[in-house]
């Protein structure tokens, strides 16, 4: 579990969600800028790209007790979707800092994590 403050209140929320804001946010960084996608929208290949991202996350075998998908053993994305969210990744990861610093550090961390451990 992660705590998260919002409004001046600790709410805890599951590292699955961590993990869904984290893919989303990475997928609107990228579609935003390499697809030019305005208002928010996705373009149909990153809505797809998201939409498989939250399928895959809700149907994790480890559940709430998941760590990051870089730590993970299983590899549960098809080929073709796996080199597309590590294109997103490459791309947005690097640029985190810059439009959500808090999000970035973590996830730098659960990163460095996975390299050490």
């Amino acid at each position: 579990m992660y705590e998260m403050v919002m409004h001046r209140k600790t709410t805890k929320i599951s590292g699955i969600e961590v993990e869904k804001r984290t893919v989303e946010f990475m997928i609107r960084l990228y579609c935003g800028n390499k697809h030019h996608a305005t208002d928010g929208c996705l373009c149909p290949e990153c809505r797809s790209l998201l939409e498989y991202a939250f399928r895959r996350l809700d149907k994790c075998r480890y559940g709430e007790t998941k760590s990051s998908c870089t730590r993970c053993p299983v590899h549960c994305y098809a080929p073709y979707r796996r080199e597309h969210i590590r294109r997103v990744m490459r791309y947005a990861g690097p640029r985190m800092i810059w439009y959500h610093p808090m999000q970035a550090i973590g996830h730098l961390w659960d990163f460095l994590l996975a390299r050490i451990g």
